[in-house]
């Protein structure tokens, strides 16, 4: 498929109620070593904050009433905001999922709040991202970079009363249309802050659903599950984490923050090296990256809550005009 840089698609060359809780005494297994790369087919929906998750639905929407289902995948991998809509696509339709983005209350311009479950002004956002922007000028390699990025959440959990858990698993709850495991393989990346070793969960790893996406969305705050705290699964391998769908047959990959990557290209996060690599292996690679009408929404204006009509909009009208340059590739 031949396509231009300034083209959408993209291919890269080089509630208040008590919940189910997750097991306290099972071991938080990891399922990176059950991820094989059997299937035919693999979806991987890049973190991209609150933004992103419209977009994300919007593209899946547009591609769906376009006549192309990319929910008919052997796997999904999401991420960070994007483990929210791996999991909502999984047990809703992409029509009711952009229905409810189009018609919910107009929004002020805020960011919700990982820390406390709340929200709080964009300020506090740019805050973050500079905080993080330092841990990450600071270490060496990624290793380092998940370590520190560990280390400090848990200060700032050592610094607070622990309520922001409970309101945090509450207020992700809410987004779930179901709070079960689907029985299509469904990936949720993060990162374990007491070590900063990559996780990966899935339906077998004793870990509820909501807590796995909680976990990979816990940024600025680590997120406790059983004996254990989880920062966002960004820090894994970029926002994308493409590389677990390595020995899929054709890998589609949704990047609302375009494939970029603060970390050095070295450390070998970039998505253009994990798509690189997925080839190497026999794969075929395509990736959707937001247009230039509405790139501006996806980067520091990722977390305003106030953008989600819009981007879920532009997301709709790309997956309707890419339906067709992609079906033979997914069919």
């Amino acid at each position: 498929m031949n396509t231009t840089p300034s083209s959408p698609l993209h291919s890269i060359s080089t509630a208040a109620t008590e919940l189910p809780r997750s097991d306290q005494d099972h071991p938080q297994v990891d399922a990176t070593s059950r991820v094989h790369g059997a299937g035919e087919r693999a979806l991987v929906l890049g973190g991209g904050g609150s933004a992103g998750n419209a977009w994300l639905i919007g593209v899946i929407a547009g591609l769906f009433e376009a006549g192309l289902d990319a929910r008919e995948t052997d796997l999904i991998i999401g991420t960070s905001a994007e483990s929210t809509a791996a999991a909502q696509i999984t047990s809703a339709t992409s029509n009711e999922l952009l229905a409810a983005i189009l018609s919910a209350a107009p929004q002020p311009r805020t960011a919700p709040a990982g820390s406390d479950g709340g929200r709080v002004h964009s300020g506090a956002a740019a805050n973050h991202m500079e905080r993080t922007s330092r841990i990450i000028a600071a270490a060496e390699d990624a290793a380092d970079m998940r370590r520190r990025m560990g280390a400090a959440a848990l200060e700032i959990d050592a610094a607070s009363d622990g309520s922001g858990q409970t309101r945090w698993r509450a207020t992700v709850a809410t987004r779930l249309p179901s709070r079960h495991w689907p029985k299509q393989t469904l990936l949720i990346t993060a990162v374990n802050a007491s070590t900063g070793e990559p996780v990966v969960f899935d339906r077998h790893s004793g870990v509820d659903l909501v807590d796995a996406v909680a976990a990979s969305c816990a940024s600025g705050f680590a997120y406790k599950i059983g004996g254990s705290r989880y920062i966002d699964g960004g820090y894994r391998s970029n926002a994308e984490n493409a590389d677990l769908a390595a020995g899929y047959a054709r890998v589609l990959v949704l990047s609302p923050f375009g494939g970029r990557s603060r970390t050095p290209v070295g450390w070998g996060m970039h998505l253009a090296t994990q798509v690189y690599e997925l080839r190497a292996r026999g794969g075929r690679v395509e990736t959707i990256f937001p247009d230039s009408n509405s790139e501006h929404m996806f980067g520091a204006n990722a977390m305003d809550l106030s953008l989600r009509p819009p981007a879920a909009r532009a997301g709709y009208e790309q997956g309707r005009a890419l339906a067709g340059q992609l079906t033979e590739f997914w069919r």
